[in-house]
């Protein structure tokens, strides 16, 4: 099973049925496989601090969100994360392309990296480095964990954990 069925497994097995995406090359299979899905609905957004007032909406409506993003814009949605995310203790799992690590192909994508895990940190939301493809497997757990504490969760996953795809 690849890396993409096993995240989308996760997500169905913790209920998600609304996501919103931000274009990422890394994330596409994923991206791919929820356009498709009858059972999730997919909302795609210009900026990811856009895409988390659209979940936060369609959680207050009853649905169970998540996000799939780049790590590179965690600048962009420091404010929605603190004010209205976890202000109002909301679950969010968001998936993130840990852009900018050892196997990134895109140098301008490495200075970001240097501060997302701090960014997160400062915030306060666990975080999930996934590295190697067998990573996926902690999934699930971790979404079901998200949903118990309503707090949002980061899942960084890296070039070398995307080479499973």
């Amino acid at each position: 099973m690849s890396v993409n069925d096993v995240i989308m497994q996760a997500m169905r097995e913790n209920g998600i049925d609304f996501v919103t995406t931000v274009p990422c090359k890394q994330l596409a299979g994923v991206i791919e496989k929820i356009e498709q899905a009858d059972d999730m609905r997919h909302v795609p957004a210009n900026r990811e601090d856009e895409g988390m007032g659209l979940c936060a909406g369609a959680y207050m409506g009853g649905a169970k969100p998540a996000i799939i993003m780049q790590n590179t814009a965690i600048g962009v949605t420091i404010n929605a994360l603190a004010t209205l995310i976890q202000f109002y203790r909301m679950p969010l799992p968001m998936l993130i392309s840990y852009r900018g690590e050892v196997g990134e192909p895109v140098a301008c994508q490495v200075e970001m990296a240097v501060h997302t895990k701090a960014l997160l940190d400062q915030l306060s939301i666990p975080t999930y480095h996934f590295h190697k493809p067998e990573d996926a497997h902690e999934t699930s757990a971790i979404l079901s964990h998200c949903f118990m504490a309503r707090k949002p969760v980061a899942l960084l996953m890296d070039a070398t954990f995307w080479k499973g795809a």
